[in-house]
């Protein structure tokens, strides 16, 4: 990596005094003889430095400045020749005869007309051995007195002159991106263009960042199809703007797919890093990558590119390939930097798996924060974790360096190991709980600090909302609800996203997010409506007004059915099905022959965790529509998958056996209660029981579930539902136990999907008690006589007196 170099401020006070002494000043060019041609025809045909050398060694007197141009071309030119492992820039720079070239430049730049003067900036910074170099200083100073008149084209290999220099935010760097700014309207050249904008981001304003999007957007079409850079490029620029921009990525990515042959590791590595910020997802993409880096695995046997491999494939990689790649991480872990193992260990939480040697090991050496926390929070998920004093002298040393999303991450890992570790209870729980304290004193003083929603967005965006800690969050949605004007079309999709983890009900937050939605829904891309919905489903909350929003949103998405990601829809349809909403196209784009197999497809390349996620949702789907929609006719098909995946259940906790017990009682003995009952399509009830009209227990005579048995199957394959199999005026009834992971954390309101599941009971001829924790666990039920009255009370509605 280059320094940056020491001469920025003597370099802009120059050119600042320069401006103002000759604001209008051109230079006057000197004779030069009319033709060169005899000595560039010479110099073109050398074949390697030595030769390029002796013949500057034997014309420096009559060298002109075109002449000394064309020479730091062709060694250039030959070091772009070489691999990787032949460059010899070393070698070149410390020959005398490139000072030689070296000090005629500086005494002829002025003379150089422009293109050769940035092409022999761009190449002496390549050779450039020190962070000072005055030839380099001299030629960005001439360089900015020729700005103005610059055409994009060397504009653009300006610019990336002064970013591999690092001046993204010097004053000419400003000046840079005022000049595209003016000419923006008359610019045709997207190529040129590309680069100043990944050059330029750093400065511009969302305005400008969104003249420049509009220009891409309709400048695109302009460019070949094989053009990879570019399309690479454009991409780089919304990731360092941080705007997810569908249709532009979408173009981009059909221009990556149509030059598969074009691309080698770095390039997939570097576009998939992109995507994966961007949160941009391309199946197609993703089978296409993983069919080239599976067949690079033999190849890669140096850490360097070996570890890049890894870190690219392996969250996408199938069983087999995960295989070969951690058989040969073993034999390459002891040559490892530790850079390069904690990029391994990234892409091992990615891909569900983790190694404890790894991970402590570089723990020991870690000092950035973010590092710090990534393996401190690995090593909470190990089996048996454990926070030993490296750990909390680590975590105690960076903690007024971390922002919140460090902050969060860390008191996840303690509150995991306070519950876990049992072994060093005694003589370390003291020193974690410590911790806490100053993790929340810092996380307090953050939030307290910020001013702006954008701000404050900067450090949440990476949060993980369900993990947040339960002090910080009161206090983030406070802070959230302060700049709750703020939220817009930009940042909306960011804060629903960031509300649906938290499992936080804010009816302030949510209505807002409801009315930027309906009032610039055309300013939204129809692939983020998932995002906008899923905190309302979530949170089982209606906005006010509720069937505009809805219907908003789906009409939104009803042109993109076709094309949208197979998971997305599954969980869009899944969600919409939780606010009672059920848009019939939608639906029936998911249940189709067609769409099943490209899903099918799809969850073949997923982790196991991720893909049984994604058919339960399809299930829990299917199993909402036919029992709220039969009138859609969309067949249930998901009885192998239920009983699969119902195997386990059934075997009763402590707790559990002592309700049932009670129950027993309550009802007249144990043959009047069943426990972990299936019902048709799946539903699995904690306890059930029948009343006849009188309200007396009815038996089950010898089907009952048994202490530790599993359940019975559902009352019969496809049954009819309501009243099924019951004597005239009987009733069913459904006693289920809810903890707190069905209710919000603020305040007892039940979750989305809990009360679906109360409403398909319903349905299916249940009357369902729902008892929530808070209130069996609560005082006025500390004893056993009480929570049998107050089972009593609601079976059978008896009070006693």
């Amino acid at each position: 990596m280059k320094k940056t170099p020491v001469f920025l401020d003597s370099l802009v006070t120059d050119m600042l005094r320069l401006r103002a002494i000759c604001p209008f000043s051109w230079r006057v060019f000197q004779f030069r003889p009319i033709s060169c041609e005899p000595l560039i025809i010479q110099m073109n045909k050398c074949t390697d430095e030595e030769q390029i050398f002796d013949f500057i060694e034997r014309n420096k007197a009559i060298l002109s400045e075109k002449q000394v141009g064309c020479a730091f071309d062709m060694l250039w030119k030959l070091q772009k020749q070489k691999t990787s492992l032949l460059k010899n820039f070393e070698d070149v720079r410390d020959h005398p005869q490139f000072l030689t070239l070296h000090n005629l430049a500086t005494n002829k730049f002025k003379l150089m007309n422009d293109d050769t003067l940035v092409n022999v900036l761009h190449i002496t910074q390549q050779f450039a051995g020190e962070s000072h170099d005055p030839l380099v200083e001299a030629l960005v100073t001439e360089a900015w007195r020729r700005l103005e008149r610059f055409d994009i084209k060397l504009l653009s290999e300006f610019s990336s002159c002064l970013a591999d220099q690092h001046l993204y935010f010097s004053p000419l760097m400003g000046k840079i991106a005022d000049i595209v700014h003016r000419n923006l309207e008359t610019t045709q050249d997207l190529s040129s263009l590309s680069v100043l904008m990944v050059n330029i981001s750093s400065l511009i304003s969302r305005h400008f960042q969104q003249q420049l999007v509009n220009k891409t957007e309709l400048l695109f079409d302009t460019i070949d199809s094989s053009e990879v850079n570019v399309a690479t490029r454009i991409t780089r620029f919304l990731r360092n703007i941080k705007y997810c921009y569908q249709p532009l990525l979408e173009k981009c990515n059909n221009v990556f797919l149509s030059n598969v042959d074009q691309l080698d590791l770095d390039s997939i590595s570097k576009i998939l890093r992109l995507y994966k910020f961007l949160q941009f997802n391309s199946f197609e993409f993703i089978m296409m990558a993983k069919k080239k880096l599976t067949e690079m695995i033999p190849l890669c046997n140096h850490p360097a590119s070996f570890v890049k491999l890894f870190v690219t494939l392996g969250p996408i990689a199938g069983p087999e390939e995960k295989k070969q790649l951690k058989s040969t991480l073993l034999l390459m872990s002891e040559d490892l930097t530790g850079e390069q193992a904690l990029a391994v260990l990234r892409a091992m939480e990615d891909m569900e798996s983790r190694n404890s040697h790894l991970i402590k090991s570089y723990l020991k050496i870690s000092f950035i924060p973010t590092e710090v926390s990534f393996l401190v929070y690995a090593i909470s998920l190990l089996p048996s974790p454990h926070l030993d004093e490296v750990g909390i002298s680590r975590i105690e040393a960076v903690l007024p360096q971390c922002d919140l999303n460090n902050l969060s991450s860390f008191a996840t890992s303690v509150l995991r190991w306070i519950q876990c570790d049992h072994m060093y209870l005694d003589s370390i729980t003291g020193k974690q709980l410590k911790l806490l304290q100053k993790l929340d004193h810092y996380g307090r003083q953050r939030l307290q600090h910020s001013n702006s929603l954008d701000l404050l967005w900067e450090e949440l965006k990476y949060v993980r909302g369900n993990t947040f800690p339960e002090s910080l969050l009161e206090e983030t949605i406070a802070t959230l609800q302060h700049f709750v004007d703020e939220i817009n079309y930009i940042n909306v999709v960011e804060i629903a996203s960031f509300i649906s983890n938290t499992d936080y009900l804010s009816t302030l937050l949510l209505d807002r997010i409801a009315s930027v939605a309906v009032q610039q829904i055309e300013k939204i891309h129809p692939f983020t409506i998932l995002a906008i919905i899923l905190p309302f489903s979530t949170l089982n909350y209606d906005p006010p007004q509720r069937d505009e929003f809805f219907g908003t949103c789906v009409q939104h998405l009803n042109s993109y059915l076709g094309i949208l990601d197979p998971l997305m829809l599954v969980y869009l349809g899944f969600s919409l099905a939780t606010l009672q909403y059920f848009p019939e196209d939608l639906l029936k784009s998911i249940f189709n022959i067609e769409f099943l197999s490209r899903l099918d497809s799809q969850l073949e390349i997923l982790s196991s965790s991720l893909s049984a996620r994604v058919q339960f949702h399809l299930m829990e789907l299917n199993r909402s529509i036919c029992l709220e929609c039969p009138e859609f006719q969309i067949p249930w098909f998901h009885d192998r998958f239920c009983q699969q995946y119902n195997k386990g259940i059934g075997v009763m906790n402590g707790a559990q056996q002592q309700i049932y017990k009670m129950l027993a009682e309550v009802l007249g003995g144990i043959n009047c209660v069943k426990a972990s009952v299936l019902t048709p399509y799946y539903h699995t009830v904690d306890f059930e029981c029948i009343l006849d009209k009188r309200k007396k227990p009815l038996p089950y005579g010898s089907h009952n579930t048994a202490l530790g048995q599993l359940p019975e199957m559902p009352w019969e394959p496809n049954t009819e539902i309501v009243g099924s199999r019951l004597p005239p005026g009987a009733e069913r009834i459904a006693l289920e136990f809810l903890d707190s992971k069905s209710f919000c954390r603020n305040i007892p309101h039940m979750k989305g999907k809990f009360a679906m599941k109360k409403r398909h009971l319903e349905i299916l001829g249940y009357r369902v008690i729902q008892i929530s924790q808070f209130e069996w666990n609560s005082m006025a039920l500390s004893t056993k006589d009480a929570r049998m009255d107050y089972l009593r009370e609601r079976i059978f509605g008896e009070v006693k007196s």
